[in-house]
C-alpha cells in the first residue's frame, strides 16, 4: 500500500513484467482495512514509514491468533510478518512469527521515543514552529475541513501541505514564533527521514529472500534480525531477538500501572507516551466508575478533547479511581485497546 499513485504504477509494472503475476494496488492507510482483509494473506511484508504503523500491523496479526483452552496457539491462524526498515545508511530486516518469536513491541525499547508534543502546549502555549504546525494538523484541519468533510491529510498532496503551511504561518505570527517553512511543514506532517537508495535496495532484497524461504520452505528463514550499515564500508550483523515476557502486545499478561494517589491524569498520559516500553502517540483513556463507563480523556476528537481537558489536572483519586481500577487505553499504535490495572502506591 502506497500513497498517491505509486501503488498503481508499481503494480502495473510488475504485472506486465512477470506473466501470471497479479498485484492489486491500494491507495489508503493500512488501518483502513479490518481483520477479514488481513486474514486473506499467507504472508505480510512491511516497508512502513513509522514505528506507529509497524506496531499497528503487528497488533493486528497478533489479534488474529486463536488459542485453545490450554493456551496453545492454533498455528493455522499464524501469518508471518517480514519487516524491513531503513534510516539513511542504516537498515534492518526481520522475520516475525506472531505469538512465537519476538514481535515489534518486544523490541520497542531499542527505538528512541518518537517526539510527541502535549496537546495542551500545542493548543495554548506554543513555543516552537513545530507546535504551530501540529496545531493546524491536529486541531484546525478537523475544525475547518478545508477540503471537505472526512478528507484525511495527504502528506504528498501539495494543496494539503500548502494549506497547513499558510495556517501555520498565521499561528506562528500570533505568538511571535519564527522558522515556519514549507519544507519543515511537510517534514512534520510526514515525519520525513532521508532515504538512501542503495540501503533501500539491500533491505528490500533481504526481505524478498525471506519471503521466498517462507513460501517455498527451501531454507530456514532468518532467525530473526539482521542489521545493515553502509555508512563506512559494509557491516552486517545477525542475531536472535528474544521475546519480552512482559511485552505490551504479545505477552498476554495483565498490564499494570503503579502511581501515587496524587498523580494527575496528565502525568499518567505522559508516562504512556514517553516510557520506552509503551511509546504511545495520543492515548485516550476510559474507565468504569460505579458500574458506569467514564471517558477520562480523548484527544483525537476535538469536541471530546475540549470536554475532557479539565480532567488532565485532576489526580487519579479525584477522578474516582482506586487501587485495582481498570483503565482502557486506546491508541493509534494498536488496533485493539489495552487494559491496564491501576496500582495505587501507599503513602509512606
Amino acid at each position: 500500500m502506497c500513497s498517491s499513485d505509486l501503488a498503481e504504477v508499481a503494480a502495473e509494472f510488475i504485472n506486465k513484467r512477470i506473466p501470471g503475476c497479479r498485484v492489486t494496488p491500494h491507495n489508503c492507510k493500512i488501518q483502513d482495512f479490518d481483520e477479514s482483509f488481513y486474514r486473506g494473506f499467507h504472508l505480510v511484508v512491511c516497508g512502513l514509514d513509522s514505528i506507529v504503523a509497524r506496531r499497528w500491523i503487528n497488533g493486528m496479526l497478533l489479534s488474529m491468533l486463536d488459542y485453545d483452552e490450554d493456551g496453545q496457539m492454533d498455528r493455522t491462524t499464524l501469518i508471518p510478518l517480514i519487516d524491513g526498515g531503513t534510516e539513511g545508511f542504516k537498515g534492518n530486516a526481520r522475520v516475525i512469527l506472531p505469538g512465537m518469536t519476538a514481535c515489534v513491541d518486544c523490541t520497542l525499547d531499542l527505538f528512541p521515543p518518537q517526539i510527541n508534543f502535549p496537546l495542551c502546549t500545542i493548543a495554548h502555549t506554543p513555543r516552537l514552529p513545530e507546535h504551530c504546525i501540529e496545531y493546524v494538523r491536529l486541531l484546525l484541519w478537523q475544525k475547518e475541513n478545508p477540503f471537505g468533510d472526512d478528507v484525511v491529510i495527504d502528506g504528498d498532496d501539495p494543496s494539503h501541505i500548502s494549506w497547513i503551511y499558510e495556517k501555520s504561518l498565521e499561528r506562528a505570527a500570533q505568538y511571535g514564533i519564527q522558522g515556519i517553512t514549507y519544507r519543515l511543514t511537510q517534514g512534520v506532517v510526514k515525519n520525513i527521514i532521508p532515504a538512501v537508495a542503495s540501503t533501500n535496495a539491500v533491505i528490500a532484497a533481504a526481505c524478498s529472500t525471506e519471503v521466498f524461504k517462507l513460501a517455498t520452505s527451501c531454507c530456514n528463514p532468518l532467525n530473526n534480525y539482521v542489521i545493515f550499515n553502509d555508512a563506512d564500508g559494509i557491516y552486517t550483523y545477525v542475531y536472535e531477538q528474544e521475546k519480552n515476557p512482559n511485552c505490551l502486545a504479545c505477552s498476554n499478561k495483565a498490564q499494570k500501572l503503579e502511581f501515587s494517589a496524587s498523580t494527575t491524569l496528565q502525568q499518567l498520559l505522559d508516562h504512556l507516551t514517553s516510557t520506552p516500553e509503551y511509546q504511545m502517540k495520543a492515548p485516550g483513556v476510559t474507565t468504569s466508575v460505579g458500574g458506569k463507563n467514564k471517558t477520562l480523556y480523548i484527544q483525537t476528537v476535538s469536541s471530546i478533547e475540549e470536554r475532557t481537558r479539565p480532567n488532565l489536572k485532576l489526580s487519579l483519586v479525584d477522578l474516582g479511581l482506586q487501587d485495582g481500577s481498570e483503565l482502557v487505553v486506546a491508541d493509534s499504535t494498536s488496533p485493539a485497546s489495552v487494559v491496564f490495572v491501576l496500582k495505587i502506591k501507599p503513602v509512606l
